[in-house]
C-alpha cells in the first residue's frame, strides 16, 4: 500500500514534484488534485490505481509522498496551529524479505552478475588464498561497484573504518570527474578502492601519530563486502600508519582470524581431515537498547550530557512485576522495529529476533551469527542505524550500560565459535561428547586459554559504563568463569577421576493437559549470571557493554584460543602413541583448569569468596581491570602471536587510559 500525504504549505523531506506524483498515479491523481485547493481540513481518501490499494490524506495544500506509516510520522509531526499525526491509518506494509535482503549490498551474487568471470575467479583466490589482487583486477571490480552504486543512487564513495574510538570514520569523495566543455564522468579507480588516505593525526593513536606526523592510509578488505548507504558506496576498509602500524580494531581482528585458522587446522590434520583449508570464528552479537520518547529525553540534561541518569527519584514501576519481558510491544516500538529491520536486511544483516527486554522501555535484536569480521561491521551497522532509526520516529535509542538505576542495564552478548569452510562447527559435540575427541581437545584448548587469560579477557569489555552494569541485574558478575552446564561438567569430572561416564537419556516434560505433547527436556539449565556460558555448540561472552565494538573481545578469544590450540598440536604432532598423548593432554588439562568452571549463581557472595579461594581474579572496576592489560604475560602473547607489534599494544593501553 503507498501513502500519500497532502500537507499544509510548508516544505517536507519526502516532497516530489506535482509532475512525478501524476506521472505516477495517472489521470486519477489528476482529476483529484484539482480539488485539493478546497480542502480547509484533514480529509482521507483509499482509491485504488492497478492492483495498490492508496490512502490520500489531505491537509490543505500540498501534496506529498511516504512509503510507510512510520515515514508519515516522521515527516509530517507539526505543532502550534499545525497538525500533530500521532497515527494515521492502520497500514499493511508488505515486505518481500527475499527480494530486499542483501539490496543495498555488492556481495557474490552480484559480483558473479557484474564481474567476467575471469575476474570474479581473482577476487575470491585473493579473498581465500591470500593471493595478490592484480591492478587490472581491482579497476575491472571498481568499475563494476561504481555502475552498480550510481544505479542505486549513489554519488559519492567512502572508504568506511574503525579507528580506536569504538565507532566507525567515513570520508566521502564524489565519483564526479571534469571531462571538459563544463561537463562531467562519473569515474572510479582500482586504486581509488584499494586505498585512500584520511589524516592519521587526528584519531586516537596513542602516542604512535603526533600531530605533525599526519598521514595515514585506508586498505580495502576485500573479505567484507561494499554497501551502499546513504548516497554513497561504503568500502569497508583497515586504517594504519605512514610506518605500517595498525590504527583501527579491524587489523588485529584479521591476525588473529589468520592465527586462530592456522592452528586449529594444525588439530584437524592430526585427526585425519584433509578437506579444511580455512577456520574461521563464527559471531553473533545480540544487541540490546532503550528507546525513550524524544520529548521525555529532552527534558533530562543528566541523560542529554552523559547518556545515563545521574540524580532524581526512582522510577514508579520498575521490573517489580516482570511483565517487560517478552511483552507486548508497543505500536510506536514496532513500527521503529519493522523500520530497522527492513534497513538492516536490505545492508544484508541477519537481524532474526526482536522482543522486549527486562526494563521498562528496554529492547534487543538478535541477529543469526556469521563469519567474525561480518558480525563485527554488522554490529557497527547496528548501532549506527538504531539511533537514525529511533530519531525518525521520535524516539531516543541509549546504548549506555546503565541508563537508569535499580533495573537492568544493557549488554551485548556475543555468541562465539569455530567452523570450518566445510561447514562443521568445531564446538558441537554430537551425541556423544565423552567419544568425540576433537571436540574435547577443543573445549580443553578453551578452558584452559580462558583460566590462564582471564585478565586478559576482563580487560577488553572494561569501560566505566560496564562498570555500573556487572554483577546484577542479569549481567554477569566481574569474576570470570565458565559455564559448562550439567551435561558437559559430568563429562569433565568422568576424564579427571578416571570414571565412566554414562550418556544420560533425553528426559521428557509431562505438561499436564492432555493437547499439549510431552516435550523432550534439555540435558543441561541456562544461567544468566555466566561469564563465559556454553549454549549447545558456541560460547557466549556475556560481560561486553551495550555500546562497544565487538572487535577486541573477539581478537582476545581468537588469539587465546589460537595460542593454546598451537600448545596441543606442538605436543600432538611430536607424540610416537597420538592416541595415548591425547589422552594425557586432556586429563591434564582438565584437571589443572578445573577452577574456572562453575556452573552456580554468580551473584552471591558465596561465589566471590570461593573464587578468591580457587585464586581467579576480581577485577571489579576499570580501573582495577586496565593495568592487568600489560602485564608481561599478555604483552607476550598478543606480540608472540603477531597480533600486535609492542608499540600498537602499549598505544592501546594509553587510549584505554586517556
Amino acid at each position: 500500500m503507498g501513502l500519500i500525504i497532502v500537507q499544509t504549505g510548508r516544505k517536507c523531506k519526502s516532497c516530489i514534484p506535482e509532475n512525478s506524483f501524476l506521472a505516477i498515479f495517472g489521470s486519477i491523481a489528476q482529476n483529484f488534485m484539482s480539488c485539493v485547493y478546497n480542502f480547509r481540513e484533514i480529509h482521507s481518501l483509499y482509491f485504488i490505481y492497478g492492483s495498490h490499494k492508496i490512502l490520500m490524506v489531505i491537509v490543505k495544500y500540498s501534496v506529498f509522498f511516504a512509503r510507510t506509516e512510520a515515514d508519515c510520522l516522521c515527516n509530517f509531526s507539526f505543532s502550534g496551529s499545525d497538525f500533530l499525526f500521532e497515527r494515521i491509518l492502520s497500514m499493511n506494509h508488505i515486505t518481500d524479505l527475499p527480494a530486499i535482503f542483501g539490496s543495498d549490498v555488492f556481495n557474490e551474487t552480484v559480483m558473479r552478475q557484474r564481474l567476467a568471470p575471469e575476474v570474479f575467479l581473482a577476487w575470491r583466490d585473493c579473498v581465500t588464498g591470500g593471493t595478490p589482487l592484480p591492478l587490472d583486477v581491482a579497476n575491472h571490480i571498481a568499475e563494476a561497484m561504481k555502475e552498480w552504486a550510481t544505479e542505486k543512487g549513489a554519488t559519492h564513495y567512502t572508504h568506511w573504518f574503525q579507528p580506536m574510538t569504538g565507532i566507525t570514520a567515513e570520508k566521502h569523495d564524489s565519483f564526479l570527474t571534469p571531462a571538459g566543455g563544463g561537463k562531467i564522468i562519473m569515474e572510479f579507480s582500482g586504486k581509488e578502492l584499494v586505498r585512500g588516505e584520511p589524516d592519521a593525526s587526528s584519531f586516537p593513536s596513542g602516542g604512535l601519530r603526533a600531530t605533525f606526523e599526519a598521514r595515514g592510509y585506508t586498505a580495502w578488505d576485500p573479505t567484507a563486502f561494499a554497501f551502499v548507504k546513504d548516497g554513497s558506496l561504503y568500502i569497508p576498509t583497515c586504517f594504519f600508519s605512514y610506518t605500517g602500524q595498525a590504527l583501527d580494531t579491524k587489523t588485529p581482528l584479521l591476525r588473529s582470524l589468520e592465527e586462530v585458522s592456522r592452528e586449529a587446522i594444525r588439530i584437524l590434520r592430526l585427526f585425519g581431515d584433509n578437506e579444511t583449508m580455512r577456520v574461521n570464528a563464527s559471531v553473533g552479537a545480540e544487541q540490546e537498547y532503550f528507546l525513550l520518547p524524544k520529548d521525555l529525553y529532552a527534558q533530562r540534561e543528566d541523560l542529554r550530557l552523559t547518556g545515563r541518569t545521574l540524580f532524581g527519584a526512582p522510577a514508579p514501576k520498575g521490573e517489580e512485576m516482570e511483565d517487560h519481558y517478552f511483552g507486548t510491544i508497543r505500536t510506536r516500538v514496532s513500527n521503529f522495529m519493522k523500520d530497522l529491520d527492513e534497513q538492516l536486511w536490505r545492508l544484508g544483516i541477519l537481524s532474526k529476533t526482536k522482543h522486549n527486554e527486562a526494563a521498562p522501555c528496554q529492547h534487543e535484536m538478535a541477529p543469526i551469527y556469521t563469519d567474525c569480521i561480518a558480525a563485527c561491521d554488522a554490529n557497527q551497522l547496528v548501532m549506527e542505524i538504531m539511533k537514525k532509526c529511533a530519531a525518525k520516529h521520535n524516539l531516543v535509542c541509549l546504548l549506555h550500560e546503565k541508563p537508569f538505576a535499580c533495573v537492568s542495564g544493557s549488554g551485548k552478548h556475543n555468541n562465539w565459535s569455530l567452523s570450518t569452510d566445510t561447514g562443521r562447527n568445531l564446538f558441537s559435540p554430537g551425541k556423544t561428547p565423552r567419544q568425540n575427541a576433537s571436540f574435547l581437545v577443543f573445549l580443553a584448548a578453551f578452558i584452559k586459554g580462558v583460566d590462564e587469560y582471564q585478565d586478559f579477557l576482563r580487560c577488553t569489555v572494561a569501560s566505566a559504563g560496564n562498570d555500573h552494569r556487572l554483577g546484577a541485574n542479569e549481567a554477569p558478575p566481574a569474576i570470570i568463569s565458565i559455564f559448562l552446564g550439567d551435561e558437559l561438567t559430568a563429562v569433565v569430572d568422568s576424564i579427571v577421576n578416571g570414571t565412566n561416564y554414562t550418556d544420560p537419556e533425553k528426559s521428557v516434560m509431562r505438561i499436564g493437559v492432555d493437547v499439549l505433547p510431552a516435550i523432550p527436556k534439555d540435558t543441561t539449565d541456562r544461567n544468566r549470571t555466566s561469564p563465559l556460558a556454553f549454549t549447545g555448540n558456541k560460547f557466549e561472552f556475556r560481560m561486553l557493554g551495550a555500546s562497544q565494538s565487538i572487535a577486541e573481545p573477539n581478537i582476545a578469544l581468537n588469539t587465546i584460543m589460537a595460542e593454546e590450540l598451537s600448545k596441543f598440536a606442538d605436543i600432538l604432532e611430536q607424540s610416537e602413541d597420538f592416541d595415548a598423548a591425547l589422552q594425557k593432554l586432556v586429563h591434564e588439562t582438565f584437571t589443572a583448569h578445573q577452577r574456572i568452571i562453575f556452573n552456580g549463581n554468580g551473584y552471591s557472595q558465596a561465589w566471590a569468596d570461593e573464587a578468591a579461594q580457587r585464586g581467579l581474579s576480581h577485577l571489579r572496576t576499570t580501573t582495577d581491570a586496565i593495568p592487568a592489560l600489560v602485564s608481561e604475560k599478555n604483552v607476550d602473547l598478543v606480540t608472540r602471536r603477531g597480533i600486535f607489534s609492542k608499540a600498537e599494544y602499549l598505544a592501546r593501553y594509553e587510549i584505554h587510559l586517556e
